[in-house]
């Protein structure tokens, strides 16, 4: 399959590792050895999750680390917005209608999943645009959408939003969730907690915006960003440009996703958004706080979509579970598996936290393809007898 199994190809792979290799000991040897491994931040899910599919973190020398990014829309949505999710969806009148993998996602009450087993009228699309469909033929409910997600998902909102309007249906709103990345990268860069030499672009999200957003990493903060693709050898060659730069000791916006990346975006998506959307001050994220300037609402010209505005909405700040590290893992700070709970009270069938949930989360992944540390999970003596029976086989 073309733009598929090229990129797959081992024979290619192996050459990767072998270059990565050679160029972390050019590091290395330029540098006088090393006081800890380069950490390089893939910001994408996407990536954490081809990373641990593929065995990737695997093929790199111990001199290199992945640091796993935010950049999972569900994995950040805080418990407070999960929460108004339910109430909205509990109103008698409504339809809520949401994407498949925020269905799980755990709030201070319940889950959305929760709230339709406990007879609530919450429904699966795979588009806003099926959500527009319900409300046409439901006149006599209100069908919220629950908008999530970043620049990537952003166009397809904001063109059924403008769809509504054109076709004045005003029983359809929007709960709007939807994120940025660029105050996001930039938030961690201040963050003191972490050391990262250099970061794998997000692809989806490039395709949007293009690679232009991301100058102020390289320019301004002296780090190398490779956009990166999504199969093995995308992941790969990006990070070999990312270490090339590192020995090269360049700092630049490099596009490995040529293929797919323009370097100005997409036009007429960046155009719905900006006519539907406009920043918000502030962005409550789970596990990073608030971050400025990181989410968006409706403008006022399509206040008649906005379900904060029909409805009211508590939009209050809950605290995640005092286990639970999602925080910590979302900053890069600790691995998946140093989480006191990971494989443990928290797992993709129990999840206490949201990056057990979608499989772009970083502990999902990692708990489905990852080697599980047991000495760790029985030194803490919570291992069951079923996840030892899992890790022997």
């Amino acid at each position: 399959m073309k733009y598929v199994d090229e990129f797959r190809d081992p024979d290619k792979a192996r050459t990767l590792t072998q270059e990565i290799r050679k160029l972390v000991e050019r590091i290395v040897r330029d540098r006088g050895g090393l006081k800890r491994p380069l950490q390089i931040m893939e910001v994408c899910g996407g990536h954490t999750h081809s990373i641990f599919r593929y065995g990737i973190h695997q093929m790199l020398p111990p001199e290199v680390e992945f640091v796993h990014g935010p950049g999972c829309p569900v994995c950040v949505l805080p418990m407070g917005r999960v929460d108004d999710c339910v109430a909205l969806a509990e109103r008698p009148e409504v339809i809520f209608t949401t994407f498949g993998d925020a269905m799980r996602v755990p709030g201070s009450r319940k889950s959305l999943l929760k709230a339709k087993a406990d007879g609530a009228d919450v429904r699966m699309v795979y588009s806003p645009l099926d959500a527009l469909a319900l409300a046409r033929a439901n006149p006599h409910r209100e069908v919220i959408f629950f908008g999530l997600g970043f620049e990537t998902t952003m166009p397809s909102t904001a063109m059924t939003v403008l769809q509504a309007h054109a076709q004045r249906i005003n029983n359809f709103s929007l709960f709007c969730n939807h994120i940025t990345i660029i105050p996001t990268i930039k938030a961690i860069l201040d963050s003191p907690d972490l050391h990262l030499d250099g970061f794998l672009g997000p692809g989806h999200v490039s395709m949007v915006i293009g690679t232009r957003p991301y100058r102020f990493i390289a320019e301004h903060y002296r780090r190398p960003i490779t956009v990166a693709g999504f199969e093995p050898l995308d992941v790969l060659q990006s990070v070999w440009m990312v270490l090339r730069q590192i020995a090269e000791g360049r700092c630049e916006v490099e596009n490995q996703y040529g293929r797919i990346v323009p370097e100005d975006g997409n036009a007429q998506a960046l155009s719905a958004i900006e006519q539907v959307f406009e920043l918000r001050e502030f962005f409550e994220w789970r596990g990073l706080g608030s971050i400025d300037h990181s989410g968006v609402r409706i403008r006022e010209p399509f206040a008649a979509f906005d379900a904060e505005r029909k409805f009211p909405v508590a939009n209050l700040k809950i605290a995640d579970p005092k286990s639970c590290q999602c925080g910590e893992v979302l900053k890069g700070v600790i691995k998946p598996q140093q989480c006191k709970v990971f494989g443990t009270a928290c797992t993709p069938e129990t999840p206490l936290g949201s990056l057990m949930v979608s499989s772009e989360g970083a502990c999902a992944a990692h708990y489905r393809y990852a080697r599980i540390d047991t000495s760790a999970l029985y030194a803490r003596g919570a291992a069951s007898d079923k996840l030892k029976q899992g890790v022997q086989a």
